[in-house]
This record gives structure tokens, sequence and C-alpha cells, in this order.
């Protein structure tokens, strides 16, 4: 029998003692053992306090990003065994999709933000800069850092990987942290998950660690700057809250408990509607899948009170089709419970929910290869409260399973009372088509709930669903549902950092924050600022254009092209009563003048206009007027690039526009696509011939079997089959494969020093075709050039590779590129 092992310190610990046995819930099978006694919790905390966050926090953002997406690959490779595992825990494959995948695409989702929207910094820049005195000599604003302390995890039985996976997307991309307590339960796919995270060594030291069974008095050494993250009952929650370590260390504390969620009908989704069908599919779905174990399901229907017996009839009808039984069979769509202690709960509520409710169905299915005595089976249960307003039990207890109440409402006020009755709600969906009637039932009881969600035929075909928290909205709820907030696309990341307010002069603002500031000293130099590559590009860069007169042909022509006719820039004679004197430039012509002015005719790193943000015309520019501009490198955002684009980032640049008179008159933000630059060498036979003077027959590789003359020979071998000098029949990449290959062209990767070359016999090199390594160097000097050449002279030519495919001018520069350099770093030849 399994002993599951605990990560902590660094390490696999065995905890000491017995133990407590997990079992399969399918069938009643030992699984594994877990155990953490002998743990030292205030040790393991302050591990992470230390080790881990040094190591975390001072990784950027964006780095933190990157890390994330590689986890998530990393998982997803492995994802045939957790699905094998899950299945034990009473789970579908449906189920597990939404557990497995669902987690694994939470971390890609965050990691897009990262690489989106976050600084390639240790902090974050929040908010815009507030000018605090009247010369703008004195600013201030907030930057964001990582809160300095561990964030303790507790995580539900339901969602064994999802659990864990949403709340440490947030948590490693914020810089903190974590220790992952799951529920004792299901421990072992949590468990399974996290091992391959740790075997996968993409995280730095210390920054998770796992227990697998009792927390004992762990919180209990919690401290200052430190977090809790908990989803379970509400009881329990409150209880950790207040626990003195908690509430007195100013502990952060986020809760994410159960909640009575419900789910209204439209007046006007009678029978026969594609609302009414969607309707009853939805609370169908909420009851049965992951067996009614979800946080987010339905468990309260509330319908109009003339629908009544044609929501019972139709909801009965569909759950009476819904297959029960052993997870692995195709036939099943409704697996097990998590065990025997949560089908006793379950059972214990259900007959409380009897003593005020009626149950109206109590399935009664055969189970799908499995029975009821050895696995943790139960049926859909489906009450009615016929009086929601006088029975509150269907308000107060909620039966975590296969369990919904239907209660009747007369209209859009009462169906948004009853709504509001659970106290508290993770989520509320309403199914309608009648904007009237969702608009008004939605902001009454949206005081309540976390998350309303909308369905209808116009939705639902991209909807995905009442119970499904997604990474870019907020997952939580007031009240019962715990009042606390996870994921949320980027605000979920708040929780985990420490906000604080910065003033000083706008240089030193521009030193602490990496973000130029209005007024700080800009660094001018010769080389222009678009000739440099993004790497290159440093806060501060500045421009100082030529000025430029405006005329009166400007304005006019401009108006003809842009078709903007506005009366201020045509017509002198309706000027009486405005701000003009006389007729004034277009604003959009003073930016498209400023650009003119700023750019960089020649070709550069600057790939492209990326977009235009604050822009502000603060004084009229009128025929006469001269206008320069002043252009400073504001901030730099890295930028994740897939496919085949170039890889690059963005730069934001201050415009800042004045005439004559040194007044200002347009200031905006521009930002540019600027290409990073590539590690890999150019291809030039000149360069090519002065760097093999220090290759020599002596020269040894860093690795590989070739020698000097062989690597040469092969060199030359390539550039002939990329002219068609040399011919080849066959790519040896499955076809199935080949766009990925092609795609890794444009990304900056080195080629693997054991890639083996699938053109070679047995592995073998080839004879060698010259009598000396000069005699070599030649030859692929003189190949070079005639690629070089051939590809002025045919830029349209495409030829067969025997790894890529066919390939282009461009995709075949860019694999000579990685190519040569490969060789030549073998033998000493280029240095990045």
């Amino acid at each position: 029998m399994m002993k599951l092992k605990n990560y902590i310190y660094g390490e696999w610990v065995e905890g000491s003692g017995d133990g407590t046995q997990l079992y399969n819930s399918v069938n009643g099978d030992k699984v594994a053992i877990v155990d953490t006694k002998g743990i030292n919790f205030e040790h393991a905390l302050d591990f992470g306090r230390t080790v881990g966050y040094k190591n975390l926090a001072s990784m950027t953002f964006y780095d933190r990003g990157e890390m994330l997406k590689n986890i998530a690959l990393y998982l997803l490779e492995r994802k045939k065994k957790y699905y094998e595992i899950s299945y034990k825990t009473g789970a579908t494959h449906a189920d597990s999709w939404v557990d497995i995948e669902g987690g694994f695409g939470t971390f890609f989702t965050y990691s897009g933000l990262a690489k989106r929207m976050l600084p390639n910094t240790p902090f974050w820049v929040d908010g815009d800069t507030q000018k605090l005195g009247a010369n703008g000599t004195f600013l201030g604003t907030h930057i964001l850092t990582p809160s300095e302390g561990i964030s303790v995890q507790i995580n539900a039985y339901n969602f064994p990987v999802w659990g864990m996976l949403e709340k440490l997307s947030t948590s490693l991309l914020a810089g903190v942290p974590s220790l992952v307590k799951p529920a004792t339960p299901t421990s072992y796919l949590t468990h399974a998950v996290f091992e391959d995270i740790i075997e996968s060594g993409i995280l730095p030291e210390g920054s998770l660690q796992l227990i697998c069974g009792s927390a004992g008095n762990m919180l209990e050494y919690m401290k200052d700057g430190d977090s809790v993250l908990f989803t379970g009952s509400a009881s329990t929650g409150k209880k950790l809250k207040s626990m003195p370590s908690i509430a007195q260390n100013s502990v952060r504390f986020n809760m994410e408990a159960d909640s009575l969620n419900c789910s209204i009908l439209g007046l006007d989704a009678k029978p026969g509607t594609p609302e009414y069908d969607l309707f009853i599919k939805e609370v169908r779905n909420e009851m049965t899948t992951k067996s009614g174990q979800k946080c987010t399901a339905i468990r309260r229907i509330i319908v109009p009170e003339n629908l009544i017996g044609d929501v019972q009839n139709s909801l009965i009808k569909s759950l009476d089709q819904v297959k029960i039984g052993n997870p692995l069979s195709r036939e099943t769509r409704m697996g097990a419970l998590a065990g025997k202690d949560q089908f006793a709960e379950v059972s214990e509520k259900i007959e409380l929910l009897k003593t005020e409710t009626e149950l109206i169905y109590d399935g009664k299915q055969n189970l799908v290869d499995a029975n009821y005595e050895s696995g943790s089976f139960m049926s859909p249960k489906l009450f009615l409260n016929d009086k929601p307003f006088e029975k509150n039990i269907s308000h107060d207890v909620e039966a975590f399973g296969p369990v919904s109440t239907i209660m009747p409402y007369k209209d859009a006020e009462e169906a948004a009372a009853l709504a509001k009755r659970g106290k508290g709600s993770l989520v509320g969906s309403i199914i309608s088509h009648d904007e009237k009637f969702v608009a008004e039932t939605a902001w009454k009881m949206a005081t309540t709930h976390g998350r309303i969600f909308v369905l209808n035929r116009d939705n639902a075909k991209e909807s995905t669903g009442h119970g499904s928290p997604l990474p870019t909205l907020m997952h939580g709820g007031p009240g019962r549902a715990g009042g606390g907030e996870e994921m949320g696309g980027l605000n979920g990341l708040h929780f985990f950092l420490q906000k604080t307010a910065i003033q000083g002069s706008p240089d030193i603002l521009t030193a602490i924050t990496k973000v130029y500031q209005q007024g700080a000293t800009p660094n001018y130099s010769e080389k222009h600022p678009f000739r440099k590559y993004f790497e290159e590009v440093e806060i501060g860069d500045s421009l100082e254009t030529a000025g430029r007169t405006v005329t009166e042909a400007d304005i006019v022509n401009f108006g003809n092209v842009s078709w903007d006719h506005f009366y201020a820039h045509t017509d002198a004679t309706s000027l009486n009563g405005t701000i003009f004197d006389k007729t004034v430039a277009h604003g959009y012509f003073i930016l498209s003048a400023a650009a003119g002015l700023f750019v960089s005719g020649k070709k550069g790193p600057v790939i492209a206009n990326y977009g235009l943000e604050n822009a502000n015309f603060f004084k009229p520019v009128y025929a006469g007027d001269t206008i320069t501009v002043y252009l400073t490198a504001k901030e730099r955002i890295n930028k994740g690039v897939k496919g085949r684009n170039v890889p690059s980032g963005v730069v934001k640049w201050l415009v800042e526009v004045v005439n004559q008179r040194e007044e200002t008159v347009c200031v905006a933000t521009i930002l540019t696509l600027v290409a990073k630059k590539s590690p890999f060498i150019k291809i030039d036979y000149k360069d090519f011939a002065k760097r093999l003077n220090n290759l020599t027959d002596k020269s040894v590789p860093n690795w590989g079997q070739m020698n000097a003359q062989q690597m040469l020979e092969h060199l030359e071998t390539t550039m002939k089959y990329s002219t068609g000098e040399l011919e080849t029949s066959e790519c040896k990449t499955p076809e199935e494969q080949l766009e990925k290959y092609q795609d890794s062209l444009y990304n900056f990767y080195k080629m693997p020093k054991d890639f083996p070359a699938p053109f070679l016999e047995d592995g073998k090199l080839p004879e060698l075709k010259y009598k000396n390594l000069e005699e070599a160097k030649t030859h692929f000097i003189e190949s070079v050039k005639n690629y070089q050449i051939y590809y002025r002279e045919n830029p349209d030519a495409e030829h067969l590779h025997f790894v890529f495919g066919n390939l282009n001018k461009e995709m075949m520069e860019l694999f000579h590129q990685k190519h040569v350099t490969h060789h030549f770093e073998q033998f000493g030849l280029f240095t990045s």
C-alpha cells in the first residue's frame, strides 16, 4: 500500500505515524495512506518564507508567467496518468477533464495575461502617476510587490487538481511561495500532479510545498505577511479565520465556501422555447456533474409558479436518462461521491431537507458495472418547496451532492428575493430571452452573488455553463459564500501583493518604477531610438526633432484625405463663439505630422505601430505655427510571440508636441512593436571567411563527434540543398509535426546539441570530399556566396529540406542562421 510522502523543506518526507487510509470511491479498494505526523510545520513555513520567497520574488512577473506556461505544458504531456487516477475519486472522464485540463488551462490563461499585460520587473506599477505639486517636480504613484510571507492553501476534495492550480496560478505569478494542503479523501490525485511539478525542475527551490493529511497545528505558526486561502465549509472557514495567530497577526484570509446557488427560469421561457430546454439541460448537468459535488452547483431551482408541474416532469424525465456507475464505463454519465464519509454527510442533509420539503424524485437507477454497497454512489434527489418564503430549510441546508430543490415564484421581484435568501452565493443564473426581466432581476440579486450567469438562445453555443468559474472572472461570493475573491484576471494577484505609495521627483520615480515620468532628465544620443533593438532601448532614450511649419495647404489636404470636414478646419465664417481664432489644424494631423518628424525612414528593429494611448490636445495649431516633437522611451513591455512572428516586445514612447513658443499642444503615448536582437549569426560570406581564420585542424569541438573539416563540409552540403544544386526527394519529419518544426525557425531557441541528423545512414558521418581543411574552407565560403546571390536573383524560390519541409527564402535564411550558429559555437567561432 502506497504511503504518500509530503514535500517540505525541499525534500520528500514520510510521516512517522500510522496515517489515514484513503479509499477508491468506486469499489471501496484501498488506494493510499496519508500521514503528517512528525512534520515540523514551523520549519516548513519558515523555509517558504526565506528560501522560497527569495527565489520566487526576485523573478520578474514576465518570467513567472513563462514558468506557469512551462509547468502547464509539462503536466499536459502527462495527463493520461492523472485521468487513470482521477476515476478512483468517482469522477467520470468529463468530470476529470474539468478538473485536470481546467487546472492546466488556468495556468495557461495566467501565463498569457502575464506576458501580455505585466512588466518584466519583480514589481508592478499600479495606476497613473499623480502630480502632487504645481510645477511637476513632486510626483506620486503606487507599486505592488510580493507580500513577504508564505501562502497556505487549504483545498476541497471535489477538485483535487483545479482546486490546487487555480490558487497557485495567482500566488506563484505574484511571487509568493505556497504550501498546499489538499483535502484528505482525494489527496492522492493532487499528490500525483504535484509530484510531476516538482519533478519538472521548473520551480525555484522553496517556492512550493505539500502536505497530505492533517494540518495539525500548522496555522498556529502564521505570521505577518502570510496568507491563507481556504475552500470548504463556511463553519470551518470561520473557525480558522478567528484563530489568534491569523486574526492578531493581520494574516490575509480568503474564504470560498459552499453556497446555495440558484437558477431562475424566466417568465417567458415556456415549454417549447429554446430557453426552457436549455434550463432543463443546465439543471440536470449541474446536479450530476461531479455527482453534484461542486460549490457552484445549482441547489435551488426557481421556476414560475405556473410551470412547476412542467419543470418537475421534464427534469425527472431528464434525470431518469442519466447513467450512473463506474466512471471507466463509456455508458456512465455520473460517477460516485468522493467517499463513504461524504455519502453519510449528504444523506444526513437529505434527511434535514425532508423535514420541511417533499422529496419528489429519488432516482433508483441500476448502476453500470458497480454496486451501491462497495462504492459511494448516490442517485439524484429532487425536492419541492411549495412555500419558499415560509419554509426556510431550502435556503439554509446544503446537501453537497446530486440534490436540488424546485420552488415557485410569481414575478421578477419574487425571483430576485428568493435568489437572495441563500444569504450569499457564488453564482446565480437566469435563463431567459426577455431582456427586461433579466435586467430587473440581475441587478436586484447582484448584492448577494459573486457571479450572475445569463443563458439564452443567443449565447448557448459558446456558453461555458452555470457552474464553470473562469480565470478571467472573479470566483467567490459574499455572505455564506465566504466573502472571498479568487482569480478574476490580474485582480486575483492583488491578494498576494503589497501596495505601496511612492513619492518623489520625476527622476526618482523614473529610477524606481522603470517607467519614464514627464519632467525626468532625458537621454539624448546620436543613434536614433528607432534604430535600437528591444533590449537596447533604455527608459529615457530621447529624440528632439526638427521643426515643421504648418500651412493652410496642410489643413486643406488633410481634410480632403481624411474626409474630416469639421467646420473648425474648413469654415472660417463659423468660428464666432468658439475657442478658435481661425481655421485650425486637425488633431490627428498634428499626430501624423509628429510621427513624420520622429520616425526613422530606414528599415530597422521597429516593426510596426502597435497602438495609441492617452492622446490629449491642449492648444490649437494654426497655419504658420511650427511644431517640434520630443520623443522619449517611456516603458518596455516584454511580449510572448507565437508561431511565425518575429520575437519582439512593445515599447511605449511619450510624444510631446510643442509649438514655437514651447507651449505643449499635444501629448500622447504611442506603442511600437520592436524586434528583439537575434542571438544567431547573419549569413555573410565575408564575415564567415574572417571567422574561419581561427579554425584549424587542431580545433576541438565543444560537443559532438565532427572534426573541423567534417563540420564545414556538412555546412556546405546544406547550403547546396538550399539552392537546388543538391536535391532531396523526402522530408524525414512526420506531416503532423511539420508546422511545429517550421514555426520553431522563427523563435530564438538554439538547436539542440544532441539532435540526430536524419539524413545520415546509421548515424555515420560521410566520407571527406576534400584533401584538407583549407580546401573545405574555400568550398564552404563559395557555397555561402552562391546561396546569397541565388536568393537575390530568385526571391520566390522554395526548396525541400530534410527536416523542415518546403522552405521559402525567409525560412531558409532563418534555418541557416540557426544552423551555422550551432556549428560555429560547436567550434568556438561564435559567442552570443
